[in-house]
């Protein structure tokens, strides 16, 4: 398992399509593409969706398979995760896909003011302890720090099985004056939502959660 795990490290370090931001160069002088994203990697001036907390990609692969007219970042720590989506890329020649391995907490040193389009937030871990509330990726802390790489009027989506989770992410949204777009507690069973990327793409989590018979929340705003 380790030496398989080592392998994928040293894969992800080969890839074109990754970069790595390290605490050091998060404090230093961040990610030699930060605000350069448009011009030096995807040389077009396509929107920028950003998918935090990734894991194996399979979003960001997903969505930039169905909206070849952007182009999708998937954020993780975890580079074993990263491998899957960056491999699956590589292999089929997806120009207009990258990954990042980092903490979400050097977001900012990643990229430039108005940088990113959009964010997709997928199955996080919901750190259901109050104690941990700093830590949900929902947070003002962390919104906050979105806002400042996003283009004004840009999206936040969430996608969760944990429905408590979801409703904090939508008190935060609406205390805090956000324009919420989309919002339900069972995303397969709620009709008025026809975007198909919301049902035909599944992360490893949600294939997971479904199974055993969690219902999938979905929340989208505007910040």
């Amino acid at each position: 398992m380790a030496k398989r795990k080592l392998k994928k490290f040293a894969e992800v370090a080969s890839f074109h399509n990754c970069f790595f931001l390290s605490f050091e160069e998060a404090r230093d002088n961040g990610l030699p593409l930060k605000g350069k994203w448009h011009k030096e990697y995807f040389k077009n001036n396509n929107p920028i969706v950003l998918e935090l907390g990734c894991g194996k990609g399979e979003y960001t692969v997903g969505l930039a398979e169905r909206y070849p007219e952007k182009n999708f970042i998937g954020v993780d720590i975890k580079g074993n995760r990263i491998h899957t989506g960056a491999k699956t890329a590589v292999d089929n020649k997806m120009n207009n896909v990258a990954f990042v391995r980092t903490r979400i907490d050097f977001i900012e040193a990643c990229f430039g003011a108005n940088e990113i389009d959009e964010i997709w937030i997928t199955f996080p871990d919901p750190q259901p302890q109050k104690t941990r509330e700093r830590k949900r990726l929902t947070n003002m802390m962390f919104i906050n720090r979105y806002k400042k790489i996003m283009k004004e009027g840009g999206c936040i989506n969430l996608k969760t099985d944990n429905e408590p989770f979801c409703d904090y992410s939508k008190e935060v949204a609406m205390e805090n004056k956000f324009e919420v777009l989309d919002s339900t507690n069972d995303l397969y069973a709620d009709v008025s939502l026809r975007d198909e990327a919301l049902t035909t793409i599944k992360t490893h989590y949600e294939k997971l959660f479904s199974a055993k018979g969690f219902k999938i929340c979905y929340l989208k705003f505007r910040v």
